[in-house]
């Protein structure tokens, strides 16, 4: 028996296809990679003959720079999801409850239940208006996968205000962040943040992320970290792509137009959720049209788009991914709206 199972935690699968045959808008991930990444990888070769520096101040320092904190905040993790299992290891005991917003990321009930916790529901849309108290912990996703909703810098704090009244932690998960022009809530305190550098940079297979977080708390953090924790290659990598500056700003304008270009042809047959996300949250059940259906009907035509009826609450929708623009034509066709500029073939797309 597979041990999630035997154990009723959630697996939430993460989107991205294996097939190669097709276009994938099921996964999240930027289809660009900043300009010269490559070669960062590479030229860390001979360093990661040697122990790195623990702490590693470099990627501490470009992190702080990124997201607007004290480097002494910064806890370097592999990954987004790294980081996210520490803070609720460290918050949530057996018998805690967490607040959890829904539909929203399926690791977070996974991980309260590895504790013993007891995840507390509440609709992402209305998770800043809940009451933390009495809770070990509070989650918010922002933007939140899969709907795309954003949250305003003032609300978060308000929340932020009640959570540290009621001597919650408030765990802000910021995987999709990046992509927007609004600033980080890293460094406020009482405040756990999460950050991946998978998404905006394209490369989930780095695993490279970090944890923000101040206080006894972030103490307790830094000092749960293992040793050695990101490897040499990702710390390099990661610490160039959070300077290029410009491949940031150019992927945040591609994506804000061509979600706009994309939610506006969508909305031609979908109910499409508003997004700040590089993703769209599409209801497809009018007129009787089953999500297996368009799921299918898209990937005869060459695109895999996500199957989103595995998070709670949303039995009638799909997600889709905002990729380049001659891509996005493709898939606007394969879901039966637009125009299909590319007559097939290959992923095509216009570089950042």
């Amino acid at each position: 028996m597979n041990l999630d199972t035997a154990l009723g935690l959630d697996c939430e699968p993460h989107g991205s296809s294996d097939d190669p045959d097709l276009l994938d808008f099921s996964a999240n991930t930027n289809p660009e990679v900043p300009p010269g990444v490559e070669t960062a990888y590479r030229e860390a070769f001979a360093a990661a003959r040697s122990y790195p520096a623990d702490p590693p101040a470099a990627y501490r320092e470009a992190a702080a720079e990124y997201v607007g904190c004290d480097p002494e905040a910064v806890v370097p993790t592999p990954g987004g999801l790294a980081a996210i299992r520490a803070a609720i290891a460290l918050a949530v005991d057996a018998g805690d409850t967490t607040l959890l917003p829904a539909p929203s990321f399926g690791e977070y009930a996974r991980e309260v239940r590895l504790e013993g916790g007891e995840p507390v529901f509440v609709a992402a849309d209305a998770v800043l208006d809940a009451d933390p108290t009495d809770h070990a912990l509070a989650v918010v996703c922002a933007p939140n996968n899969p709907t795309g909703t954003d949250y305003e810098r003032a609300e978060l704090e308000r929340f932020a205000a009640r959570c540290r009244a009621a001597d919650t932690p408030l765990l802000v998960d910021e995987a999709f962040r990046g992509f927007t022009d609004r600033p980080s809530i890293a460094g406020t305190a009482g405040v756990v943040v999460a950050r991946s550098l998978t998404k905006l940079f394209g490369l989930p297979g780095i695993r490279a992320g970090f944890a923000v977080a101040t206080g006894e708390f972030g103490a307790a953090l830094a000092s749960a970290r293992r040793p050695w924790n990101v490897s040499v290659p990702a710390l390099a990598t990661g610490t160039h792509c959070m300077r290029r500056d410009a491949f940031i700003s150019a992927t945040r304008e591609r994506v804000r137009s061509e979600r706009a270009r994309m939610a506006a042809a969508l909305e031609e047959r979908y109910d499409v959720t508003p997004s700040e996300a590089p993703f769209l949250l599409l209801d497809v059940g009018a007129d009787g049209r089953s999500v297996e259906a368009v799921v299918e009907g898209a990937r005869d035509r060459g695109v895999a788009v996500r199957d989103a009826t595995s998070f709670r609450g949303l039995d009638s929708h799909v997600r889709v991914a905002v990729r380049r623009p001659a891509e996005n034509d493709r898939l606007l066709a394969a879901l039966g709206v637009g125009d299909d500029l590319t007559g097939g073939g290959g992923s095509g797309g216009d570089d950042v």
